[in-house]
């Protein structure tokens, strides 16, 4: 099923003193992540705000950067990908330009929907999407393995998709 969903950039540290989310916005956030197509009038009899003032908030929340962008989550199964799988990758220098020049390599591969940098074993894991397993084999064998810097991996199979709803939670446990 295709969904709209707005994109939130949580990373720790993003907001300023005094820029905390108050109660309203973490409600209007709640909603829009899991809820993005709702008409603004409706949250707003929802939230009991004006809606110009619901319409102000959001364009804040966008203009410090805490919504980053609206996006269709569209289900990879139904655009030929039956295959997700992620890759550990290790590289064999880790002098800064080795590391931008990896970055760069992975986002000129469209098969790989998110890479993600690690402390640990591993440097980077790297989310792949292929049609089928000889789609995912040669990915590895000639994309990641060419990628500058590339030293090992670990591929790993992902048999079910738990819970990927993208929803980042407002509160601290």
């Amino acid at each position: 099923m295709e969904e709209c969903v707005y994109r939130l950039n949580m990373k720790p540290n993003t907001i300023e003193p005094g820029d905390a989310l108050d109660d309203i916005d973490k409600q209007i956030l709640t909603i829009l992540q899991n809820r993005a197509r709702i008409k603004n009038s409706e949250m707003a009899r929802e939230l009991k705000l004006p809606a110009t003032t619901l319409q102000e908030r959001i364009r804040k929340l966008e203009k410090k950067g805490i919504i980053t962008h609206y996006q269709a989550v569209v289900d990879p199964r139904k655009i030929g990908f039956a295959v997700q799988a992620f890759v550990a990758v290790t590289l064999d220098k880790h002098e800064s330009s080795d590391i931008r020049d990896f970055e760069k390599g992975v986002k000129r591969i469209q098969n790989i929907k998110a890479c993600y940098h690690l402390s640990g074993r591993f440097d980077y894991l790297l989310h792949l999407m292929a049609r089928d397993l000889n789609h995912l084999g040669e990915l590895v064998k000639t994309r990641i393995t060419s990628l500058p810097d590339f030293g090992r991996c670990e591929t790993h199979l992902v048999f079910s998709e738990i819970d990927s709803n993208g929803v980042w939670p407002l509160t601290l446990d």
